[in-house]
């Protein structure tokens, strides 16, 4: 994983501070230091396995449960375009009214649990690294201080928040992905691949300016540590920021509008695919209706039904994003935090 960085930002993996003396002697500086987690995935199999278990149950109970409204929708639309023709007895269609409202509020229920298990987890597991954080930079003085608090008060909240959905995320979008695309396949075959190919396209440019964010932020997350540092050390007396510490915020600010033109660019183009998709839909589902070959329910169903993996989809793309630009974050985190013997070693 690319993760250039501004040349400002060239040492700041390397702290160099003395280790506080033991009182049972000498401390070799890497055995001082057993706090953090080697790696992104240490950390979270350290902090939360068995609660990744419930979470993982829970997103494939959501997943499942989410296909019901679907289903009782195109049922309701067949219904009631069978009634407007025949003019039969309309009290199916409030049965299946009422059921859709079940499964909406039965849904609503799994996600709340879902929502709040992650901020349980995820909030215990930030917690735990500013802790361990502090715990090992807790003599820290000098830049070395600003770096520290850079990293308790604002890097270790998107680290940890992110061991709340580390998992879950994922299986719970791929689910509703692969579960929602199998039901519409099952429904009308052409149309579902209309719906994949809504998709295909954001394979290719998606992880393309995702490389490039994850380059900016790397760069970011060392500029900020830089500003920080220089706080703590920088002379009361001295009168406004200096050349180099306009420098470093110019730096910032242009690193952030990189990221923003490369995220809403992504946006954009996801969002231009969704509307393609919808328009394939419309044109291969009206002709088959036309034919003969499907119910307008069932057109209905293909466009609720993308609309029900759009989201998704963003989601699972925004994970990805979210796991990448966290893996550098606790690297930068662990490397500032481990000293120059472990960049030795």
């Amino acid at each position: 994983m690319p993760t250039s960085l501004h040349p400002d930002t060239a040492d700041l993996a390397r702290p160099r501070r003395q280790d506080p003396p033991e009182a049972a002697g000498p401390v070799p500086r890497r055995a001082a230091r057993n706090h953090m987690a080697p790696s992104l995935l240490a950390f979270i199999w350290r902090e939360s396995a068995l609660a990744q278990v419930g979470l993982a149950l829970l997103a494939v109970a959501v997943f499942l449960a989410g296909l019901a409204p679907i289903e009782l929708q195109r049922r309701a639309v067949s219904l009631a375009t069978g009634l407007a023709v025949r003019g039969a007895d309309p009290h199916p269609l409030l049965g299946l009214a009422l059921l859709y409202m079940l499964a909406a509020a039965g849904l609503g229920g799994l996600k709340l649990a879902l929502n709040l298990g992650r901020g349980f987890v995820g909030e215990r597991a930030v917690r735990r690294l500013r802790a361990a954080i502090m715990a090992d930079l807790h003599a820290a003085s000098g830049p070395e201080r600003g770096i520290a608090i850079a990293m308790v008060l604002d890097e270790a909240e998107p680290v940890g928040s992110f061991v709340g959905v580390c998992l879950s995320e994922p299986l719970l979008q791929a689910g509703v992905l692969v579960s929602t695309l199998a039901y519409l396949a099952f429904l009308h075959p052409p149309m579902a691949l209309v719906t994949l190919a809504v998709f295909s396209p954001q394979l290719v440019f998606v992880p393309l300016m995702q490389r490039a964010i994850n380059r900016r932020v790397a760069a970011r997350v060392g500029l900020l540590r830089r500003i920080s540092g220089g706080l703590v050390e920088r002379p009361a007396a001295l009168p406004g920021p200096t050349p180099a510490e306009l420098d470093r915020l110019g730096g910032v600010f242009r690193l952030n509008m990189g990221i923003f033109g490369f995220k809403f660019s992504m946006n954009v183009l996801m969002n231009l695919s969704y509307h393609l998709g919808v328009a394939g839909i419309l044109a291969v589902g009206g002709y088959a209706v036309a034919a003969g070959e499907a119910e307008i329910g069932t057109v209905v169903a293909f466009v609720s039904g993308l609309a029900h993996m759009n989201d998704p989809w963003g989601d699972l793309v925004g994970w990805f994003r979210d796991v990448s630009v966290t893996r550098t974050k606790y690297d930068l985190i662990v490397r500032a935090t481990s000293g120059p013997a472990a960049e030795r070693a």
